[in-house]
Protein backbone atom coordinates (compact mmCIF):
# COMPACT_ATOMS: atom_id res chain seq x y z
CA UNK A 1 0.00 0.00 0.00
CA UNK A 2 2.87 2.34 0.85
CA UNK A 3 4.31 1.82 -2.63
CA UNK A 4 1.00 2.76 -4.25
CA UNK A 5 0.70 5.78 -1.97
CA UNK A 6 4.21 6.97 -2.81
CA UNK A 7 3.55 6.45 -6.52
CA UNK A 8 0.32 8.42 -6.30
CA UNK A 9 2.00 11.31 -4.49
CA UNK A 10 4.83 11.32 -7.02
CA UNK A 11 2.33 11.37 -9.87
CA UNK A 12 0.44 14.30 -8.37
CA UNK A 13 3.70 16.18 -7.85
CA UNK A 14 4.73 15.54 -11.45
CA UNK A 15 1.41 16.88 -12.73
CA UNK A 16 1.72 19.97 -10.52
CA UNK A 17 5.24 20.68 -11.77
CA UNK A 18 4.13 20.22 -15.37
CA UNK A 19 1.25 22.66 -14.91
CA UNK A 20 3.56 25.20 -13.27
CA UNK A 21 6.07 24.95 -16.11
CA UNK A 22 3.32 25.26 -18.70
CA UNK A 23 1.90 28.35 -17.00
CA UNK A 24 5.31 29.98 -16.67
CA UNK A 25 6.00 29.38 -20.36
CA UNK A 26 2.61 30.81 -21.25
CA UNK A 27 3.28 33.93 -19.19
CA UNK A 28 6.73 34.30 -20.75
CA UNK A 29 5.29 33.90 -24.23
CA UNK A 30 2.59 36.45 -23.51
CA UNK A 31 5.11 38.91 -22.10
CA UNK A 32 7.31 38.63 -25.18
CA UNK A 33 4.37 38.78 -27.60
CA UNK A 34 4.26 41.90 -29.77
CA UNK A 35 1.18 43.61 -31.15
CA UNK A 36 3.15 44.18 -34.36
CA UNK A 37 1.78 41.70 -36.89
CA UNK A 38 2.95 41.64 -40.50
CA UNK A 39 1.28 40.02 -43.51
CA UNK A 40 2.97 37.99 -46.25
CA UNK A 41 3.87 41.18 -48.13
CA UNK A 42 5.62 42.65 -45.12
CA UNK A 43 2.91 45.19 -44.42
CA UNK A 44 1.93 45.85 -40.82
CA UNK A 45 -1.61 45.16 -39.69
CA UNK A 46 -3.42 47.82 -37.68
CA UNK A 47 -3.56 46.60 -34.04
CA UNK A 48 -6.91 46.31 -32.31
CA UNK A 49 -7.79 47.62 -28.87
CA UNK A 50 -5.03 50.23 -28.81
CA UNK A 51 -7.30 52.86 -27.21
CA UNK A 52 -7.30 50.66 -24.11
CA UNK A 53 -3.48 50.77 -23.88
CA UNK A 54 -1.74 53.27 -21.59
CA UNK A 55 -2.29 56.85 -22.75
CA UNK A 56 0.99 58.72 -22.30
CA UNK A 57 0.20 62.16 -23.70
CA UNK A 58 -1.28 64.36 -26.41
CA UNK A 59 0.97 67.04 -27.94
CA UNK A 60 -0.78 69.64 -30.09
CA UNK A 61 0.62 71.71 -32.97
CA UNK A 62 -2.41 73.47 -34.53
CA UNK A 63 -2.25 75.13 -37.93
CA UNK A 64 -3.21 78.49 -36.45
CA UNK A 65 0.05 78.57 -34.46
CA UNK A 66 2.19 77.37 -37.39
CA UNK A 67 1.32 79.78 -40.20
CA UNK A 68 -1.30 77.33 -41.43
CA UNK A 69 1.32 74.73 -42.30
CA UNK A 70 1.70 72.43 -39.27
CA UNK A 71 2.93 68.96 -40.23
CA UNK A 72 0.39 67.50 -37.80
CA UNK A 73 -2.27 70.14 -37.05
CA UNK A 74 -4.09 67.85 -34.64
CA UNK A 75 -3.85 66.42 -31.15
CA UNK A 76 -1.45 63.46 -31.12
CA UNK A 77 -2.97 60.86 -28.78
CA UNK A 78 -0.10 58.50 -27.97
CA UNK A 79 -0.60 55.00 -26.57
CA UNK A 80 1.75 52.18 -25.55
CA UNK A 81 1.05 48.79 -23.98
CA UNK A 82 1.43 48.59 -20.20
CA UNK A 83 4.01 45.78 -20.30
CA UNK A 84 6.31 47.83 -22.52
CA UNK A 85 5.84 50.97 -20.44
CA UNK A 86 6.70 48.98 -17.31
CA UNK A 87 9.87 47.70 -18.97
CA UNK A 88 10.89 51.23 -19.93
CA UNK A 89 10.30 52.54 -16.41
CA UNK A 90 12.57 49.76 -15.08
CA UNK A 91 15.35 49.87 -17.67
CA UNK A 92 15.17 53.21 -19.47
CA UNK A 93 14.67 51.57 -22.87
CA UNK A 94 11.78 49.91 -24.65
CA UNK A 95 11.87 46.13 -25.30
CA UNK A 96 11.85 44.57 -28.74
CA UNK A 97 8.33 44.45 -30.16
CA UNK A 98 7.18 47.68 -28.49
CA UNK A 99 4.48 49.46 -30.48
CA UNK A 100 3.55 53.13 -30.12
CA UNK A 101 0.26 54.31 -31.58
CA UNK A 102 -0.25 57.98 -32.42
CA UNK A 103 -3.88 58.68 -33.23
CA UNK A 104 -4.74 62.15 -34.48
CA UNK A 105 -7.84 64.17 -33.64
CA UNK A 106 -8.80 67.47 -35.20
CA UNK A 107 -9.19 70.58 -33.10
CA UNK A 108 -12.89 70.96 -32.33
CA UNK A 109 -14.60 73.63 -34.47
CA UNK A 110 -12.36 76.68 -33.83
CA UNK A 111 -14.07 80.01 -33.29
CA UNK A 112 -10.94 82.16 -32.84
CA UNK A 113 -8.12 82.80 -35.30
CA UNK A 114 -5.63 80.84 -33.18
CA UNK A 115 -7.75 77.70 -33.50
CA UNK A 116 -9.24 77.85 -30.02
CA UNK A 117 -12.84 78.05 -28.87
CA UNK A 118 -14.73 78.85 -25.67
CA UNK A 119 -16.37 76.14 -23.57
CA UNK A 120 -17.75 76.15 -19.99
CA UNK A 121 -14.25 75.27 -18.72
CA UNK A 122 -12.75 78.28 -20.51
CA UNK A 123 -11.09 79.17 -23.80
CA UNK A 124 -8.78 76.54 -25.20
CA UNK A 125 -8.29 73.64 -27.58
CA UNK A 126 -10.61 70.64 -27.53
CA UNK A 127 -10.66 67.28 -29.29
CA UNK A 128 -12.71 66.98 -32.45
CA UNK A 129 -12.97 64.12 -34.95
CA UNK A 130 -10.41 61.35 -35.43
CA UNK A 131 -8.20 62.22 -38.37
CA UNK A 132 -5.46 59.62 -38.84
CA UNK A 133 -3.14 57.16 -37.21
CA UNK A 134 0.60 56.44 -37.23
CA UNK A 135 2.56 53.63 -35.56
CA UNK A 136 6.14 52.93 -34.63
CA UNK A 137 7.43 49.47 -33.76
CA UNK A 138 10.78 48.44 -32.32
CA UNK A 139 12.47 45.58 -34.16
CA UNK A 140 16.24 45.95 -34.30
CA UNK A 141 16.72 43.33 -37.01
CA UNK A 142 13.83 44.24 -39.30
CA UNK A 143 14.48 47.99 -39.06
CA UNK A 144 18.25 48.10 -38.60
CA UNK A 145 18.59 50.91 -41.15
CA UNK A 146 16.41 53.26 -39.08
CA UNK A 147 17.91 52.76 -35.60
CA UNK A 148 15.78 49.71 -34.87
CA UNK A 149 12.36 51.32 -35.27
CA UNK A 150 9.89 51.07 -38.15
CA UNK A 151 7.33 53.76 -38.97
CA UNK A 152 3.90 53.23 -40.49
CA UNK A 153 0.90 55.39 -41.36
CA UNK A 154 -2.58 53.94 -41.76
CA UNK A 155 -4.02 57.12 -43.24
CA UNK A 156 -4.03 60.82 -42.44
CA UNK A 157 -7.78 61.21 -42.80
CA UNK A 158 -11.05 60.53 -40.90
CA UNK A 159 -12.20 57.00 -40.08
CA UNK A 160 -12.05 54.32 -41.33
CA UNK A 161 -8.27 53.83 -41.38
CA UNK A 162 -6.39 51.49 -43.68
CA UNK A 163 -6.17 47.91 -42.40
CA UNK A 164 -2.51 47.48 -43.38
CA UNK A 165 0.42 49.77 -44.12
CA UNK A 166 3.85 49.49 -45.71
CA UNK A 167 6.87 50.91 -43.89
CA UNK A 168 7.10 54.65 -44.41
CA UNK A 169 10.21 56.00 -46.19
CA UNK A 170 12.94 57.15 -43.81
CA UNK A 171 12.57 60.69 -45.14
CA UNK A 172 8.94 60.75 -44.03
CA UNK A 173 9.24 59.82 -40.35
CA UNK A 174 12.39 58.04 -39.21
CA UNK A 175 14.72 60.81 -40.31
CA UNK A 176 13.20 63.29 -37.88
CA UNK A 177 13.42 60.81 -35.01
CA UNK A 178 17.02 59.97 -35.85
CA UNK A 179 17.93 63.65 -35.93
CA UNK A 180 16.22 64.72 -32.72
CA UNK A 181 15.57 61.75 -30.43
CA UNK A 182 18.07 59.03 -31.31
CA UNK A 183 19.50 59.23 -27.77
CA UNK A 184 16.12 58.50 -26.15
CA UNK A 185 15.30 55.25 -27.95
CA UNK A 186 13.83 57.14 -30.93
CA UNK A 187 10.99 58.38 -28.74
CA UNK A 188 9.92 61.94 -27.87
CA UNK A 189 10.03 61.23 -24.14
CA UNK A 190 10.27 64.97 -23.35
CA UNK A 191 6.61 65.35 -24.34
CA UNK A 192 5.25 62.66 -22.01
CA UNK A 193 5.55 63.24 -18.23
CA UNK A 194 5.72 59.59 -17.14
CA UNK A 195 8.49 58.88 -19.68
CA UNK A 196 10.29 62.16 -19.04
CA UNK A 197 10.60 61.39 -15.32
CA UNK A 198 12.53 58.20 -16.06
CA UNK A 199 14.80 59.87 -18.59
CA UNK A 200 15.64 62.73 -16.21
Amino acid sequence: MNKYFVAAVAGIALVAVSIALFNSKSVAAQASHSSAVFDADGEMKLPTGYRRWVFVGAPLTPNALNNGEASFPEFHHVYVEAKNLDAYLKTGSFPEGTVFVKELTRVLNPTFSDGSRTEPSGRGFFNGEFNGIDLTVKDSKRFAKTNGWGFFTFGHHPLPYDETAAEAPATQCAGCHITFVSKTDMTWVQFYPMLREKHN
